[in-house]
């Protein structure tokens, strides 16, 4: 008998015991197909894709330790935007694909897209028979783009995102100068006072 374990079989009376107070609790079953659980906030379901922000930089393919991200594109030329302005050319997106096979949901991708392409969806629901279906075309990914949450407010007491506070400085001198070029109502405007 080991020292400090008290008379014999007591480990086996306390594993009754449990055994016995779960007996006798009610049964709680998630009913899933008929019931869909209640996911908590920005949970992590799958990656959706905004195509329109996607600029083909390829940083999410580069960056995914799996290399389950499969992007082709082509380049095209843009005519200028101003007259006498030149051609420009830039890329644009054929494919994006994600086979979640091989995803291992780590979110490099989401973190590292400078341009905000990728989010996180809630949805769970996409198992497939065959393994080879698991690898989700552009269309897919763009169908989930509607299930992604909003960002959660910021918090009231947090200090303003300098991005903010910059703009707001630049109105506020922006302002001060229209202001004080302005004639005020009493001016009129190079007459004499009489």
């Amino acid at each position: 008998m080991a020292p400090g374990s008290g008379f014999p079989g007591s480990g086996l009376a306390k594993g009754l015991a449990v055994t016995l107070r779960t007996m006798t609790r009610k049964t709680v079953t998630a009913q899933y197909p008929d019931t869909l659980p209640e996911l908590p906030p920005r949970s992590r379901g799958v990656i959706a894709l905004f195509d329109e922000n996607c600029t083909v930089c390829m940083l999410c393919a580069r960056e995914c330790p799996d290399w389950c991200i499969y992007i082709d594109s082509h380049k095209e030329t843009v005519p200028p935007a101003a007259p006498g302005g030149r051609e420009r050319s830039r890329n644009v997106l054929d494919r994006f694909a994600i086979d979640f096979a091989l995803c291992m949901y780590c979110g490099i991708c989401i973190e590292v897209c400078p341009f905000d392409a990728l989010f996180w969806s809630p949805e769970f629901e996409y198992a497939e028979t065959d393994i080879r279906d698991l690898t989700h075309e552009r269309d897919k990914l763009r169908e989930w783009m509607w299930t992604v949450p909003p960002p959660p407010a910021l918090d009231a007491a947090a200090e303003e995102p300098k991005e903010l506070a910059a703009a707001r400085k630049t109105a506020d001198k922006l302002a001060a100068a229209e202001a004080a070029e302005a004639p005020e109502p009493g001016d009129r405007g190079g007459e004499g006072a009489e």
